[in-house]
C-alpha cells in the first residue's frame, strides 16, 4: 500500500537550512521547491541545494521536487540535473511538474529527465487549458497525482472567493478518479494567520472529494490533518456498518438495514472500511 499522504509541506531549496526542518515537521511529504519560492537569481544555487539534500534521505516522509516548467529557462536544467540523481532514477523521489497544460508537457519532462523508468510525476494544473485537459493528463502512464494551482487560476480567470473553485475542483477530482489516481490534494492556503479559514476551506474541499492539502508552514499541518481525519461520529457509524455487514454475511442475509433505518449496500460498506482504516492510520 502506498504511504498515506494527508499533508505535504513546501520548502524553498534556496534556503537549505529549512529542508531538514521540513523532514522533521511531521508532514507526510516534503515538497522541495525550485519554482515559485525561488527568485531567478537563486535558481542555480537552489538546484544544487536540492541535489545535495537528496543524497541522504530517510525512507519517510515522501519527497517530491517541484521543478520549473520544462519549456522555460530553468526547467530543462532542473530536469536534466535531477535525472542524474540516484534517488530520482530509482523512483524514490517524485517530480512535481508545474503549469501542465497537456500530456505533451509530461512527455517533455520525461525526455529531459532521461531516467531508465519514469519517476512519479505529480502534475499541477494552473490554467484553463490544464483543467480542460485534466482527463488526458491524468491518463498519462507516468502521472501519479493531479493537483490545482489556484493562485494562477484565480489570476487567469478572475476567480474570487472559495466557492469560485468548486466546479474546477470537482472537475479534477473526477479526472483523477477516472484514471485510477488518488484524490487530488488541495492547494496551499496562503493566510498563515487564519487557521479557522484553513479548516473551513479544507471542509469544502473534502466535501467535493479532495483529500489532503499542501502547506506553506508547519503550523498548518495539524489543522489539515484534523480536517481530513474522520471524527468520532464518522468512525462510530462506520464500525456499525462493518458490524452489520459481518452479521449479514454470517447469516446469509442479502440486504442490510441498521437500527436507525439506514440501508447499507456494498459501496457504503467499502466507504466504512476506508473510514476506519484512515482513522487507524491517523490515530
Amino acid at each position: 500500500m502506498a504511504p498515506l499522504i494527508v499533508t505535504a509541506l513546501y520548502a524553498p531549496a534556496s534556503r537549505p537550512e529549512l529542508l531538514p526542518k521540513a523532514l522533521a515537521s511531521g508532514a507526510h511529504a516534503v515538497l522541495v521547491d525550485l519554482e515559485d519560492a525561488v527568485v531567478a537569481g537563486q535558481k542555480d544555487r537552489a538546484r544544487d541545494n536540492a541535489l545535495a539534500f537528496l543524497d541522504d534521505l530517510p525512507q519517510q516522509p515522501a519527497v517530491q521536487v517541484r521543478v520549473n516548467h520544462p519549456r522555460g529557462a530553468f526547467g530543462p536544467r532542473d530536469l536534466t540535473a535531477l535525472g542524474t540523481h540516484p534517488a530520482v532514477r530509482g523512483g524514490r523521489v517524485g517530480v512535481r511538474l508545474p503549469k501542465v497544460t497537456s500530456p505533451a508537457d509530461v512527455d517533455l519532462a520525461l525526455e529531459l529527465l532521461g531516467t531508465p523508468a519514469p519517476p512519479p510525476v505529480h502534475c499541477l494544473l494552473e490554467s484553463a487549458s490544464g483543467v480542460e485537459q485534466a482527463s488526458e493528463i491524468a491518463a498519462h502512464p507516468a502521472v501519479a497525482t493531479l493537483a490545482l494551482g489556484e493562485a494562477d487560476l484565480a489570476a487567469e480567470l478572475g476567480l474570487r472567493g472559495e466557492d469560485a473553485y468548486a466546479w474546477i475542483r470537482s472537475r479534477v477530482v473526477v479526472a483523477a478518479a477516472a484514471a485510477g489516481l488518488p484524490a487530488p490534494m488541495m492547494a496551499v492556503y496562503t493566510d498563515l494567520a487564519d487557521p479557522d479559514g484553513l479548516a473551513a476551506s479544507c471542509a469544502r474541499g473534502r466535501a467535493l472529494g479532495m483529500f489532503g492539502r499542501t502547506a506553506l508552514h508547519p503550523r498548518q499541518l495539524p489543522v489539515i490533518v484534523k480536517a481530513f481525519a474522520p471524527d468520532d461520529t464518522e468512525v462510530r457509524r462506520a464500525r456499525e456498518v462493518l458490524a452489520a455487514a459481518a452479521d449479514a454475511e454470517a447469516d446469509g442475509t442479502g440486504a442490510i438495514a441498521l437500527p436507525d433505518g439506514r440501508f447499507v449496500d456494498a459501496p457504503i460498506v467499502e466507504t466504512a472500511r476506508r473510514t476506519v482504516r484512515l482513522a487507524e492510520l491517523l490515530a
